[in-house]
């Protein structure tokens, strides 16, 4: 029960932090206070999806070529945002750099959940932490490289949605524990 609560508390301060950065954006001078914000809410979500496998990692049985081979096309997806837009990040270049390494981080975890939960908080959670890299691949596009058309309402609805699969991806989880 201890490891449920631990849990609902990650996953509540995860989802505070994106609010604090969704207020914070609303400032374009705030931004990097908001992407802190964001960044909090991917590492209490990587602490999450850790929490959520029901089977602990041993690093010595871990394939990493398999893993690397499963995650290089977000990797190339991130690399590839990266490039478009890092001439315009001018004293953003490390926080965003640092910022991509969290958000690759936090899809990952939600993949390697695969096999360590029940089906449905897997492909919930997997997908609204996938929805939530697109969204925020649509934010850096938007703003640093060209406007995007409609794109406030695809960054939302892709940020909302990952955001709701994601508790119920949780939820999932801790329904099956009980």
């Amino acid at each position: 029960m201890i490891k449920g609560s631990l849990l609902r508390i990650t996953v509540s301060v995860g989802l505070f932090s994106s609010f604090l950065g969704d207020v914070l954006l609303l400032d374009g001078s705030l931004f990097l206070f908001g992407l802190g914000a964001f960044f909090m809410t991917h590492i209490c979500y990587i602490v999450a999806f850790k929490l959520t496998q029901n089977h602990t990692l041993n690093l010595f049985k871990v394939n990493f070529i398999k893993m690397f081979v499963y995650n290089l096309p977000l990797y190339i997806v991130a690399a590839l945002i990266y490039f478009l837009i890092h001439s315009q990040l001018n004293e953003l270049k490390i926080p965003v750099i640092i910022y991509i390494m969290a958000i690759v981080m936090m899809v990952t975890m939600a993949r390697e959940r695969f096999g360590r939960t029940n089906k449905s908080s897997f492909w919930q959670l997997f997908i609204g932490a996938f929805l939530f890299f697109i969204s925020d691949s649509l934010l850096a596009l938007d703003r640093f490289f060209h406007p995007i058309v409609d794109g406030d309402l695809l960054i939302m609805s892709t940020y909302i949605l990952g955001q709701l699969l994601i508790v119920m991806g949780i939820r999932s989880h801790l329904v099956q524990i009980k």
